[in-house]
This record gives C-alpha cells, structure tokens and sequence, in this order.
C-alpha cells in the first residue's frame, strides 16, 4: 500500500493540499511573507499523531464497552532553537469526561494505541521521545 499527498502553489506562501479527497490550505506567517490563509505545515505532524493515537483509543475503548461523554486529545511538541527547526519530544494529554470510566481500561486502551496500532506514534518514537497522561474529568472543556 502507498500513501501520495500533493499540494499546489496558490499565491505568495499558500498552498493547498488534497489529502483523502479532503482540501486543505498551508500558509506562512505574515511575517515571512504569507497571508496566514491556513495552519502551517510542521503542526500537522502533532495533528496525526493527535488523531490516529484518538481513533484508536476510541475504537478499543468501544470494543471494552466504555464510552466517554466527551474525549479530546491533545499533542504538544517541543521545537529546536536551532534550524532545521526539528520537534524534540512531544506530549499527548488524554481527557476524558463522564462517569464510570475504569482507569484500568483508559490506561490499557492508550498503551495499546502507543506500542501497537498506531503507526505514526511508531515512528516518531524512532525519532524523538513520546510522553502521555491522563485526566479524567478536567475542568477545562
């Protein structure tokens, strides 16, 4: 199996991207000469990690018969000084909302994603270090 993306140039620093039949636009900074016309291309890596690692856990949460009210998943990835500027680890908080949510269960569902089904996780892990924690019940929403 292969995986192709291709984007055009649209204008200054944008470009659009198809990916899966879905359009989606890149786009620089003002500051460097782009019109801020969508997100730049370097937090999307933090975006696939974010959503494979979350429809896996989803996905075997649903098999375990435990279903959240609400789940969000969030990455964060810290970047070099130096160029290339280069994510040197990143971090995936996990919350969920709801009652009756086993531990146990979150816990074996994310580790399950982490080692096993989720292939961009994988291979970041060959590049940088990966951390993860979980709140239950967040204030935040």
């Amino acid at each position: 199996m292969k995986h192709e993306v291709g984007i055009s140039w649209k204008e200054d620093m944008a470009f659009e991207a198809e990916v899966n039949g879905h359009k989606i636009m890149l786009d620089a900074d003002e500051k460097v000469g782009g019109k801020n016309l969508g997100p730049r291309p370097k937090p999307f890596m933090l975006t696939a990690l974010a959503g494979c690692t979350a429809m896996d856990v989803i996905s075997i949460l649903k098999k375990m018969r435990v279903t959240p009210d609400n789940f969000d998943v969030k990455v964060s990835g810290e970047l070099s000084e130096e160029h290339p500027k280069v994510y040197t680890s990143m971090h995936i908080t996990y919350q969920f909302w709801g009652e009756d949510l086993p531990m146990e269960k979150l816990e074996k569902a994310i580790n399950l994603s982490q080692d096993r089904y989720c292939g961009v996780s994988a291979i970041y892990k060959k590049a940088l270090p990966i951390t993860s924690s979980i709140e239950v019940n967040p204030e935040s929403k």
